[in-house]
């Protein structure tokens, strides 16, 4: 059965914002390997558009490094699930908008063949904890205490046991710890 797989940066403060953390090589070559995993990733509207916005012409940008470049053809050419009910289309390559249950659409999805299924909004990670549906977490702590933002699990009101399975550090100082779902 594939695994849901949540990866997220966040700040020591538990603060997941995108413009907070260290963007380097090291840190997009870490999500290109992850997504090389996976063949679909799962985004709410907000990422979606916020990601959309940016990686379709990631590569034409002269300030793109390789690792940028590696990862945008990567997450481009992933099958993208967009859930929403405001959006009408979606327009990015792979992309495929999903108006049906959430958790009926990811038990369908784990019994598919292929590989894991990553997730790629903090809105659907905190619905798919409440369901108790993410198979493993990555926690990835970027050196930096933000002080307000948009939480982790802000209403996630329910305990979750994970077990550590593997920690690395990069040399920006950026903490990845590596939870699986315990199993009671």
């Amino acid at each position: 059965m594939r695994k849901i797989i949540f990866a997220i940066n966040t700040t020591i403060d538990g603060y997941a914002d995108h413009t907070a953390g260290i963007v380097d090589a090291e840190l997009h070559n870490f999500f290109t390997n992850l997504l090389s995993n996976s063949d679909v990733i799962l985004f709410g509207r907000k990422t979606y558009e916020l990601m959309e916005n940016f990686w379709p012409n990631a590569k034409d940008d002269p300030q793109s490094d390789k690792s940028t470049i590696d990862f945008s053809d990567k997450i481009n050419s992933i099958k993208k699930i967009v859930f929403s009910k405001t959006l009408e289309k979606v327009d990015w390559e792979n992309s495929e908008l999903c108006k049906n249950n959430l958790a009926d659409t990811i038990h369908s999805l784990k019994k598919q063949k292929g590989k894991n299924i990553s997730i790629g909004s903090l809105s659907l990670a905190s619905q798919l904890t409440k369901l108790e549906l993410i198979d493993e977490y990555w926690f990835l702590v970027h050196p930096i205490i933000m002080g307000s933002g948009k939480r982790l699990f802000e209403d996630h009101n329910k305990r979750s046991s994970l077990m550590l399975i593997d920690i690395n550090t990069f040399k920006s100082g950026v903490v990845v710890a590596h939870y699986v779902k315990k199993v009671n």
